[in-house]
């Protein structure tokens, strides 16, 4: 499985996916990256993403940020910043609810929440996972049942990384 982005440029994330682009009234950046999948393994009925910041573990207290995690992904391109209008996919909730970042609602944390590393440029890993069903998740699901879900059904992972400058 092949799986590429042109919101992603040499390796570098291009600043509108992040801190310097488009961000909502709670300080959140919310214009996803797009994403092409290619080649997907035979058998493949939907895909999730997910995009975490492990580069955060030091300065959110002890763990990678997640930046989006999205299932039941149907096709194989996600334009950019679909996420704030998709209907055909669900969303889970991201790091922004957390403490650390600001304990939003977690209705406002369920989509994408770009890149703003505070301290130095910041690594992202963006896995891509083609799965052979569609999962029993809704908006606003968290990370570890979008793993408990998958487990098992995954026919074939991808991560593409990319770079946010600070």
């Amino acid at each position: 499985m092949k799986v590429t982005s042109s919101g992603i440029i040499d390796g570098i994330i291009q600043d509108k996916y992040g801190k310097r682009g488009e961000c909502n009234d709670l300080g959140m950046p919310i214009c996803s990256l797009p994403i092409s999948i290619k080649e997907a393994p035979e058998g493949t009925k939907s895909f999730a993403i997910v995009i975490e910041d492990k580069d955060a573990f030091p300065v959110s207290g002890g763990f990678a940020w997640i930046h989006w995690t999205a299932a039941n992904i149907t096709k194989t391109e996600l334009k950019e910043n679909e996420s704030q209008t998709a209907t055909d996919f669900v969303q889970g909730v991201n790091s922004w609810l957390s403490l650390q970042g600001g304990s939003h609602p977690a209705e406002s944390c369920s989509y994408y929440g770009g890149m703003a590393p505070p301290d130095s440029a910041h690594i992202y890993d963006i896995h891509v996972y083609a799965l052979d069903k569609l999962l029993d998740l809704e908006n606003g699901f968290h990370l570890n049942q979008l793993y408990r879900q998958m487990r098992g059904h995954i026919l074939e992972e991808t991560t593409i990384i990319g770079e946010y400058a600070h």
